[in-house]
This record gives C-alpha cells, sequence and structure tokens, in this order.
C-alpha cells in the first residue's frame, strides 16, 4: 500500500480506509538549520487531548516529557530526544484508538522549542520537519505530512490533529506556528502552566 502524503490543511480518513487500525505510532522528526549560538536545539513534542470544545480538561490531558501517558494509557509519549540527532523519527507517541476515552474528541499533537527566548531560538531554524502515522501492528507507514519551511519566528507549532468523525478517525494536517511557546499552545487549549 503506497504511503499517502499530505499537504497543509488536507483531512484524510484514518481509520475508515484501513480497517483494523487502531494501533498507532505517531512519529514526528525534524533537523535543525547551521546555527551558531551555542546551545542545542532541545524540541519537544507534545498530545493535548481535547475535548468536543477544543479544550483539555485539565493538566492529565497534556502529555509531555514530564507526563508520557494520558488518556487511561491510551496515549503514551515515549520520551524526550534533547538534540534531534540522526535520522528517521526523533520523538514517538503510541496511540490506541480503540481506547481513547469517550469524552477525548480530538488529539493534537504539537512541537515546542525547550528555552527558545533564552536560547534565541525559533522555526525558522528548523528544516525538514515531518509527521507520520505507522500501524504499530505491522511497522507500516500510513500516511506523513512534510510541513515545509514556512515558519519564521514561531516557537511552538501545532502539527496535527487526529479526530473522531461520525464514529471514525480522522487527520488533520494542521501545521500552524505559535509565538510564546508552550504556555501559549497551553493557553490555547485551556490549560493554565506556571
Amino acid at each position: 500500500m503506497a504511503v499517502i502524503s499530505l499537504q497543509k490543511g488536507q483531512k484524510i480518513d484514518l481509520t475508515k480506509g484501513n480497517p483494523g487500525l487502531t494501533k498507532i505510532i505517531v512519529g514526528l522528526g525534524w533537523d535543525t538549520n547551521k546555527y551558531s549560538g551555542g546551545s542545542d536545539f532541545d524540541l519537544d513534542a507534545s498530545v493535548f487531548l481535547l475535548d468536543k470544545n477544543g479544550k483539555a480538561g485539565g493538566i492529565e490531558d497534556f502529555i509531555y516529557y514530564n507526563n508520557l501517558v494520558g488518556g487511561n494509557g491510551s496515549v503514551q509519549h515515549t520520551g524526550d530526544n534533547l538534540t534531534g540527532a540522526g535520522d528517521g523519527d526523533d520523538e514517538q507517541v503510541n496511540v490506541d484508538l480503540a481506547s481513547v476515552p469517550a469524552h477525548v474528541e480530538k488529539i493534537a499533537f504539537t512541537v515546542t522549542i525547550h528555552e527558545a527566548a533564552q536560547r534565541s531560538q525559533n522555526f525558522g531554524q528548523v528544516s525538514n520537519a515531518f509527521v507520520r502515522v505507522v500501524n504499530e501492528t505491522n511497522g507500516q507507514e500510513v500516511m506523513r505530512y512534510d510541513l515545509g519551511e514556512d515558519f519564521s519566528v514561531e516557537t511552538a507549532l501545532v502539527v496535527c490533529e487526529l479526530y473522531r468523525h461520525q464514529g471514525e478517525w480522522k487527520f488533520n494536517a494542521v501545521g500552524s506556528g505559535f509565538s510564546g511557546g508552550l504556555a501559549a499552545l497551553c493557553a490555547n487549549y485551556g490549560l493554565q502552566v506556571g
């Protein structure tokens, strides 16, 4: 089966066209451009579990490097990659779609730059960013979204969303940037972080 390559803003059926697909790996990857600021780039993937209003119910609906599991165990972050070095996925999130709690209508996958302001870093210095969905059962890549190079000063990105539609899961290639890093992203989803 050919991998489906998506464009920004494109929405596509995930489970309807792939019967039996329940356990997926969402892999996120990136490269950093040459940068002489003296600090490593530490990009962090985070996941927000959202209700029908697009809001997280509480901190337990925010999965990141300090809270690796959410949604009653249905969403598991595999851990933080501090440098983004190497090929392939830099960070991965395992999702058991069949076990996602009923109140969760949408799962938003985001990437932020750790200490972006202090290190004078932004997504204009990041290239080859992508997200891909892999069938955990057979290891086959189902779809891929390459984000392109249309970012400059942003320090946080909403990469993609999985959302429920008429009993099936769909994939939305979002690719929208935020300034203000993780705090701005959390506020967007109804969470206050100190």
